[in-house]
């Protein structure tokens, strides 16, 4: 599959055949410094496709990163400093702003999660509940927050659903095969109930177990059941009032949908110096 850059996807909706403000009220050789600054506190995120947009606006301009990502922010923190033309840096302003806005919401959702399950060993993982075009840079976005990147896509990982189950295949003979063909692929099979955990742990080839939608109670009884190397996932509802319940079952992982599909934009701003 092609790579889509999308930062060049996102200047060419937003810019089209030109910049029609900043050509004709701002001269052509005017230059000016800029800097973008956090409005609120949050968890940097998007300092790559923030820079990015700058460069491909206009390759002379010069970005430094004042705040990685990753970095926590307070108001009227410096994020990044832009110099060159100022018809170019304000032809990427709000491109820019867009891809911090929305990858910033991302990391500091993703950085509360984590601290609420913290001292448990659980750790926060995302999902494939993501933007379309922007997986690569949500996911990144998540590392920045502390939280654990799930599959990529579904080259990279099995995880088998009810969905599957219905075509009711021979798991023990398929998960053979394909451990004879993908050796190093992880495999998850999800279930909503004790019993299935039951047959899903007899299972040989299993890497992890999904435990979907289940209450406290029933997933303590189903990772009571663990046998070596089998990890287990708690998923379905998740939010900052109920994580840290299910941290304290044992759980492995805790796959949390609402990291980007819900995420609330950072408000940055751009001012000319």
């Amino acid at each position: 599959m092609a790579f889509i850059d999308p930062v060049a996807v996102a200047l060419a909706e937003d810019v089209g055949s030109g910049d029609l403000t900043s050509r004709f009220f701002i001269p052509e050789t005017h230059q000016s410094q800029a800097r973008i600054l956090a409005k609120q506190t949050a968890i940097v995120a998007g300092t790559g496709p923030a820079r990015s947009t700058f460069q491909q606006v206009d390759g002379d301009l010069v970005v430094e990163v004042i705040a990685p990502d990753g970095a926590q922010i307070r108001p009227d923190d410096t994020i990044l400093l832009i110099s060159g033309r100022t018809r170019s840096i304000l032809t990427g302003e709000r491109v820019a702003l867009n891809f911090l806005q929305r990858l910033s919401g991302v990391a500091t959702l993703t950085r509360a999660f984590v601290e609420a399950v913290k001292g448990t060993g659980a750790q926060i993982l995302d999902t494939r509940k993501t933007t379309p075009g922007l997986r690569r840079l949500e996911k990144d976005a998540v590392a920045a927050g502390g939280g654990t990147n799930h599959r990529m896509g579904l080259f990279d990982a099995v995880m088998v659903k009810d969905n599957h189950l219905l075509a009711k295949p021979d798991l023990a003979a398929t998960i053979q095969a394909l451990r004879k063909k993908h050796p190093d692929i992880l495999i998850e099979l999800e279930a909503d109930s004790l019993q299935q955990v039951r047959e899903f742990v007899r299972l040989p080839g299993v890497d992890v177990i999904l435990l979907d939608n289940m209450n406290p109670d029933e997933m303590r009884a189903c990772v009571a059941l663990r046998r070596p190397g089998l990890k287990f996932e708690a998923s379905g509802g998740v939010n900052m009032q109920s994580v840290r319940s299910l941290a304290e079952t044992g759980v492995d992982f805790i796959s949390v949908g609402q990291l980007t599909h819900s995420a609330s934009a950072i408000d940055f701003s751009l001012e000319l110096l």
